[in-house]
């Protein structure tokens, strides 16, 4: 495999992403009774995409500090969080859920910043050296 030294700016990017997901993450999993309601999703979809952040935060905030990664999964996390928006956008237009207003800001909201996050990690991934073996 591959190895590189994460720039700095993919570096941050993956401690900032690790710390958003686990927020949001216990926010969904701890608050998914009553933000279903105001949000108008399913209380059980809330729980799972919880339990889901939870570890993912805990991966790539490890992947964060290290100064070298394993370059396949760098882009991995790129292309996961770029899969996340896209299931967002699926979520909100197949007609699966009825979102409150409220919902689609929140869809939207997260969507957008783990757009974002993915944008700095393929630009810090870019900007990354290749590690010598």
């Amino acid at each position: 495999m591959m190895n590189i030294h994460s720039s700095p700016l993919l570096r941050q990017a993956l401690v900032a992403d690790a710390a958003t997901s686990a927020a949001c993450g216990l926010l969904m999993l701890i608050g998914a009774g009553p933000l279903s309601g105001v949000l108008g999703l399913p209380e059980m979809l809330l729980r799972i995409a919880g339990l889901v952040l939870l570890p993912y935060a805990g991966f790539i905030g490890w992947l964060g500090v290290r100064e070298t990664i394993q370059k396949p999964i760098a882009w991995a996390v790129v292309l996961g969080n770029a899969l996340w928006v896209a299931d967002s956008v699926l979520l909100l237009v197949s007609g699966w859920v009825a979102p409150t207003s409220a919902g689609y800001a929140f869809v939207i909201a997260q969507a957008l910043v783990v757009l974002m996050y993915a944008e700095f990690q393929y630009v810090g991934l870019r900007r990354s050296q290749e590690a010598v073996a």
